[in-house]
């Protein structure tokens, strides 16, 4: 059974998010050549101050983007 486990920022939307299920359950079944309901996807949203790049949080980078 092929476990996906992706970590993405907080910000996506419920239809996004459904999107990126289907997607991935559809490359795993034709790489892997499984049946769907074999897959388990768990998507885990994590929030910009939380999330590093580099030295500084995604939250910083943003601010200063914005500012």
């Amino acid at each position: 059974m092929p476990i996906i486990n992706i970590q993405v920022l907080e910000g996506r939307t419920p239809a996004q998010k459904k999107d990126l299920v289907r997607e991935l359950a559809g490359a795993v079944t034709r790489t892997l050549n499984v049946p769907e309901e074999a897959i388990r996807i768990i998507v885990t949203e994590v929030a910009p101050e939380h999330w590093g790049v580099g030295a500084r949080t995604m939250a910083e980078i943003r601010n200063q983007s914005s500012a």
